[in-house]
């Protein structure tokens, strides 16, 4: 009996596959396929399954993480959705709250609202805070509105009114007018995504689930699907963003809890990995070929928060702290208009990938800057399935870095490592010494495809965090997972 976990990446889909009876465990990696990320899945489950001579009927246990939900935010690509809400609210979404994290910033602009004002309408209905209705849901109001909607071809509706998190009654009704009015549409309910007090928080998150619904859906499907053609019998899990596990008409209900699926099932592992090795105070440092995910966790429990920004917009619902950064194997390296050197956040992903994987990419990343330095073996990538153009990789630093900068080609390949490994040391220090905890007392825990070529480079620029807590004895472990 087999049970195989896979993470979905912007680069690379990763799978492992465990033998009950043996305890043996096997690893297999291909390219992502950012068109369907199903797509992956599917030809790697195939490739490894027969690589390995297993048969799909002998998995009892598939699940997987994936950040597919997060990627539609960033890359707003969501279904075109509208909002149903009390009178007097609409403008919510727009306002926000009075917080301002870069008051100095002149530069700090809010992310386009996901939900345009003109798809976002106002009813009759409101419900006070103790839960008395001031005003019955007016349904010829609410009918009007959603013909309007109509109009405007909307493929998702998000409902959210005043204090109905007190009385879901009527966000309930309203969402039978709109199946009625509006048959193919995803309709999402703020009193079944976030029952709780707060309208902006509430708002704002059941906005991107239903933004994001419809699409997630349909890979949800085709992931479905997919598993069931490769032959495995067993309904297939998705990795919830607090670490647990979800059915997948679950996370049709609400995907919007898969926000940091993928790197929550990294933290979860690596905090078993630290109770079994005797290791209860660990950082981990999930390095992949888009981003860089850096989390604490303290005495063998990782840290949870009830919110966080996904793609600049505040969601609210239970996940693991975990620190995103544009920093990954994929990350390219540019110079700016002030003359100096930036190594990401953008990512040249699966398509077209770094230089060196000929699909087409044009722009240096730290995946062509490793290969230059000897520290990736070209002959050896996915076990010599995938071919290396090193060359291409040495003329693309050579042109768009070395050249302009009057450096040597192993200076500016040098360079970008060193600059992307400064981006993840701050990273580190933002889960633990800027919260108060001391990095001399924890371990970090490395995993993902480019982390142990970071480490070496890395170690060092973090040792001098640690000293300067505890001194000459200072002392920082490393737990390397392969």
């Amino acid at each position: 009996m087999y049970r195989i976990g896979v993470d979905v990446g912007g680069t690379f889909t990763d799978f492992t596959l465990l033998d009950d009876r043996s305890g043996d465990v096997h690893f297999f990696k291909t390219p992502s396929t950012p068109h369907d990320p199903s797509e992956a899945i599917e030809n790697g489950l195939r490739a490894m399954l027969d690589e390995l001579g297993f048969e799909p009927a002998a998995v009892t246990y598939l699940a997987h993480g994936t950040t597919v939900a997060t990627n539609i935010v960033i890359e707003r690509r969501g279904a075109r959705t509208g909002l149903v809400t009390t009178r007097g609210f609409r403008d919510v979404l727009e306002l926000w709250r009075q917080a301002r994290p870069s008051i100095y910033d002149y530069r700090v602009e809010k992310p386009p609202v996901l939900i345009p004002r003109d798809r976002r309408v106002e009813v009759l209905e409101r419900i006070g805070p103790d839960g008395e209705v001031l005003q019955e849901l007016d349904q010829d109001s609410l009918r009007e509105a959603v013909r309007m909607l109509a109009t405007k071809g909307v493929e998702s509706v998000a409902i959210c009114f005043l204090h109905s998190y007190r009385r879901p009654e009527h966000e309930a009704r309203a969402k039978e007018i709109v199946r009625e009015l509006l048959p193919d549409a995803y309709v999402s309910l703020s009193s079944e995504i976030l029952p709780e007090f707060r309208e902006f928080e509430r708002m704002s998150t059941v906005a991107v689930n239903a933004f994001v619904g419809p699409r997630m859906g349909s890979y949800l499907q085709r992931f479905r699907d997919r598993v069931s053609d490769v032959g495995i019998p067993v309904a297939p899990y998705t990795i919830h963003s607090n670490g647990g596990l979800m059915s997948i008409d679950t996370v049709y209900a609400s995907p919007v809890r898969t926000c940091v699926s993928g790197p929550a099932a990294g933290v979860v592992g690596a905090a078993e990995i630290g109770r079994v090795a005797g290791i209860p105070n660990l950082i981990t440092f999930d390095v992949g070929g888009t981003s860089t995910d850096v989390s604490l966790i303290d005495n063998c429990a990782p840290l949870f928060t009830s919110a966080r920004l996904v793609a600049g917009y505040p969601v609210k619902t239970p996940m693991l702290d975990i620190h995103v950064i544009g920093a990954g194997g994929g990350s390219i390296a540019a110079i700016d208009d002030a003359g100096s050197m930036k190594v990401g956040p953008r990512s040249a992903g699966a398509a077209p990938g770094p230089v060196a994987y000929g699909r087409g990419g044009t722009e240096p990343t730290i995946t062509d800057a490793n290969l230059c330095l000897g520290r990736l073996d070209a002959t050896t990538l996915l076990g010599g399935r995938m071919p290396i153009d090193l060359e291409a990789a040495r003329r693309v630093i050579r042109q768009s870095i070395a050249e302009p900068l009057g450096i040597s080609l192993e200076a500016a390949a040098h360079g970008i490592i060193q600059i992307a490994n400064a981006n993840m040391s701050r990273a580190i220090r933002s889960v633990s010494v800027e919260k108060g905890y001391a990095m001399a007392d924890f371990a970090l825990c490395a995993f993902g495809g480019p982390a142990l070529f970071m480490l070496r480079r890395l170690r060092s620029n973090v040792a001098c965090h640690v000293s300067s807590s505890r001194g000459s004895r200072a002392r920082f472990a490393l737990v390397a997972c392969y």
